[in-house]
């Protein structure tokens, strides 16, 4: 998470620290900042349908003819280092770090129509679904090192309902790329609108920084939550308070 940066639209920022083992947290939910007025809302379910339906960026070809241009890089990196790259500990490392990487950013190599062209649903249901506690796993575009939390999903249909493991395929999809976690709470969110057109969906992504807690501040105990609301789950505080209270029972 870049703290240089802006709020997502309708953020607001929480900030509790202390010694010893009480956590602080950051927050960016709906509301408002520093007094200020919240943007324009984002109008999703009006905007055309083609985030979800964009082209993968890169293909197990691609990952083959970049490996060996990763594993010099990596080498270059352990000189840089003040290492041998050629030491027993260290000869495969170039290899297994290229990899590695490849691997933590494989969502490139898929995008969203493929898993959710064939697990949506007609249904005559029209009450809240949620899936809460996804497992989750990204990394930072500004550090390169890992943040790790749970998503929690929760949409509210127009008698179209998605197979309850594509949400997290979902995540999958877009926490395995380069990320900050503002950004991929929002296309989770809209990949969600734009497939199914629900009345609304509820994003909230809980979540530990190894750029905050390895290096920088170092602050073991810090937590980022962030939260994307949008449809009714924006406009009606009834149905909103339903979904929060819900994903922290």
């Amino acid at each position: 998470m870049d703290c240089g940066k802006p709020l997502a639209k309708g953020g607001k920022a929480e900030g509790l620290s202390g010694g010893g083992s009480t956590p602080s947290k950051v927050a960016a939910v709906g509301g408002r900042l520093n007094g200020h007025p919240e943007p324009p809302e984002w109008p999703a379910q009006q905007k055309a349908a083609t985030q979800w339906q964009e082209e993968r960026t890169r293909s197990a070809e691609d990952n083959q003819l970049s490996l060996p241009s990763l594993e010099t890089a990596y080498s270059a990196i352990l000189k840089g280092l003040g290492e041998d790259p050629e030491r027993q500990g260290l000869r495969k490392t170039p290899w297994r770090a290229a990899t590695a990487m490849q691997f933590f950013t494989k969502g490139y190599q898929e995008k969203i129509s493929d898993i959710l062209n064939d697990a949506i649903f007609d249904e005559d249901h029209d009450e809240m679904v949620i899936v809460k506690d996804i497992d989750m796993f990204s990394m930072c575009e500004h550090h390169l090192v890992p943040f790790i939390g749970k998503v929690h999903i929760g949409y509210l249909p127009e008698k179209r309902l998605l197979g309850l493991s594509k949400l997290a395929r979902i995540v999958e999809i877009y926490s395995r790329r380069l990320q900050v976690q503002e950004r991929l709470t929002k296309q989770i969110a809209k990949a969600i609108t734009e497939a199914l057109q629900p009345a609304g969906v509820g994003v909230v992504i809980e979540a530990t920084h190894m750029c905050m807690v390895m290096r920088g501040v170092q602050k073991m105990n810090s937590k980022t939550v962030t939260s994307t609301m949008l449809g009714v789950f924006r406009e009606d505080p009834k149905t909103r308070e339903e979904f929060l209270t819900l994903i922290r029972n």
